[in-house]
């Protein structure tokens, strides 16, 4: 539908949400060359490098393929109005109060011409958006309980529909964005201009090949002989599972399945300290968010009867999400499937202090560790590397930058990996973004894919005239 103009009530246009103060630093590397090196000239539009690109452009690989699709998503040709697109990214970073982003889509709803009464709040906004929050809060605390008949709700046809294109679209930004709020807690990022942020930020060299990794980011020296005794530990470990692979030492397929249920049932155990403050509503972003009290709830509850665990092979990103994204929204499935790549294969072969270092075995317990937390089971892996390579504090620090990021703090980040680089831990929070395709987004194009089936095969109508297929 057409969107009103900005208008003119400073009262209303001065609405910006007080900024949530996270306890990490914004890592001390820079952007002279950033711009240079990525080429990017939508960035170079904008006359300055925020915080975020400065954080993940320590890997500008990643950030380049991260870039054109949220430069797509938000600013090129699409079913959305863009004033509609930075609205619905308000609503996915208020579900995670993640005021950074929040503060920025609403500067750039009013930009591009949104009506500012709606950043009073929700219930301001068009009918149409507002059906947006029931599965807005599904995907970003517990994809799992997503059905058909939630997207069936959205397509229904009536004066509030939602076109299957337009759905695509929605789905992927809502997702994109609650990822991105992972990325944001999970790397302390603050607002440009936060008196209590980072001094200006030195340049980095951007590396030239993907062996080396970024310059001028040294290794972290916290935790001393102990921390260096760990890397040691973790590289032997690492040896060991290498060499009974080798040997043909795996085990028997029941055995995985048990292993994975056990690490599913122990990381009930992996939260926060209990001495961790739940941070406080801002009420700021509760306009924006309905039902502000449901979060993530542990996929395995004890006690309670769970849901059936979601093998990951029988819907696969490749075989099915790409199709069918690519089809209803082709530059969308091409820069999301980039973007999936880049975080995965993204590897410098170090480890600390060591280079030359073979990761992917730890970057896949990292991978299959997330999903688990999710219900989400790959059936030829053995979970049991996971508690043999992920230390505790690693998996509280993974769990909490993916289920509940708001409470990410200063102390998690600096109580795992002591002896590692920045830009590690930078990358890992990249993997829990982007390592493979986001839990939320494998169910919801799940139910969207039996809804556009119905419709090509049984002439179902799906929303308005705009359907594009």
């Amino acid at each position: 539908g057409s969107i009103p103009g900005q208008g003119t009530d400073e009262n209303k246009t001065n609405k910006t949400p007080c900024h949530h103060k996270t306890d990490i630093p914004v890592l001390q590397e820079g952007t002279e060359s950033l711009e240079q090196h990525l080429g990017l000239e939508a960035l170079m539009s904008s006359g300055r490098v925020d915080n975020l690109a400065v954080v993940m452009g320590l890997h500008p690989d990643y950030f380049t393929s991260f870039w054109r699709l949220h430069y797509l998503l938000l600013h090129t040709d699409g079913p959305l109005a863009n004033s509609w697109r930075h609205y619905i990214a308000i609503m996915a970073a208020a579900r995670h109060q993640c005021s950074y982003l929040v503060g920025s889509h609403m500067a750039e709803f009013l930009q591009t011409g949104g009506d500012p009464e709606w950043l009073l709040g929700l219930h301001r906004a068009p009918e149409k958006l507002r059906k947006l929050s029931e599965i807005n809060k599904l995907l970003a605390h517990r994809p799992w309980l997503i059905t058909k008949e939630h997207i069936q709700a959205l397509l229904k046809t009536g004066e509030h529909s939602w076109s299957l294109a337009e759905l695509i679209q929605a789905l992927v930004l809502l997702t994109h964005c609650h990822s991105l709020a992972s990325f944001v807690f999970g790397c302390g990022i603050l607002p440009e201009g936060d008196p209590e942020g980072s001094p200006a930020p030195q340049a980095p060299s951007p590396p030239s090949e993907q062996s080396t990794p970024p310059s001028r980011d040294s290794l972290n020296h916290s935790g001393g002989f102990e921390a260096a005794r760990d890397v040691e530990a973790l590289m032997e470990r690492m040896r060991q599972l290498q060499e009974s692979l080798l040997r043909d030492e795996g085990a028997s397929r029941e055995e995985m399945e048990s292993r994975f249920e056990l690490e599913k049932s122990e990381s009930l155990l992996v939260t926060p300290s209990a001495d961790i403050l739940e941070p406080s509503a801002n009420p700021d972003m509760l306009c924006f968010v309905e039902d502000p009290t449901f979060g993530y709830e542990d996929f395995t509850r004890r006690g309670t009867q769970a849901p059936p665990t979601f093998r990951a092979q029988d819907y696969t990103w490749e075989d099915h999400g790409y199709s069918l994204i690519q089809r209803l929204y082709p530059e969308g499935g091409q820069l999301l499937d980039e973007k999936f790549q880049a975080a995965y294969s993204l590897t410098y072969n170090t480890i600390a202090m060591h280079s030359g270092v073979d990761t992917s075995m730890l970057r896949r317990a990292i991978w299959n560790y997330i999903h688990c937390v999710f219900g989400i089971r790959y059936d030829d892996y053995d979970y049991g590397e996971v508690n043999q390579l992920l230390e505790r504090n690693l998996k509280v620090y993974i769990k909490t930058v993916a289920c509940y990021p708001e409470k990410t703090t200063r102390r998690m980040y600096n109580h795992f990996w002591r002896h590692f680089r920045h830009s590690e831990k930078v990358r890992l929070v990249g993997e829990e973004q982007d390592g493979s395709p986001d839990p939320g987004i494998q169910p919801a194009s799940l139910h969207v894919s039996c809804i556009s089936r119905q419709a090509l095969y049984h002439d179902c109508p799906l929303g308005s005239p705009f359907t594009h297929l």
